[in-house]
């Protein structure tokens, strides 16, 4: 899945969450796993300065996470995207997984997608730390919470 920008165009993330999913599965062992989070949070664009602002900080989180949300569509379910980043190599990896799980759905499926029921099934959650687990939770936490402001506007 690409998903647009609001304004210039660019893609606000690289791979679908089918793809991240088949390639965890290929995977034998948590070291390529590892490394291969760290290479999902390269391809992540980069979150422009402005973004990077208080209000898009994602609290709880070790590391300094921002998430932007845009939506479109039925403002009663609106289609939500996101973009994101962080200060942290494996953490914008996780970043990733985040948006590839939650961009381009109504707010009302985002509300109701457990991404923790994912993330344990391709082995994720238990080969983090409890601070990285905590952060991912955070983000987690943060998407859900606003598709269920949104989706009950």
């Amino acid at each position: 899945m690409h998903f647009a920008g609001p304004a210039n165009g660019e893609r606000l993330f690289m791979a679908s969450l089918d793809q991240i999913i088949d390639d965890f599965t290929f995977l034998d062992d948590w070291e390529d796993r590892y490394r291969y989070v760290i290479e999902l949070g390269k391809a992540l664009p980069d979150l422009a300065e402005e973004k990077r602002t208080s209000e898009n900080k994602v609290m709880g989180c070790a590391s300094q996470v921002w998430l932007v949300t845009h939506t479109s569509g039925d403002p009663d379910n609106p289609i939500m995207n996101f973009e994101g980043d962080s200060d942290a190599h494996i953490v914008r990896g996780l970043v990733a997984i985040v948006l590839a799980t939650y961009s381009g759905k109504p707010a009302s499926e985002i509300a109701a997608l457990d991404a923790f029921e994912i993330f344990s099934k391709i082995g994720l959650v238990e080969n983090l730390s409890s601070q990285r687990s905590n952060g991912l939770r955070s983000m987690v936490k943060r998407i859900r919470e606003e598709a269920q402001v949104r989706a009950a506007a």
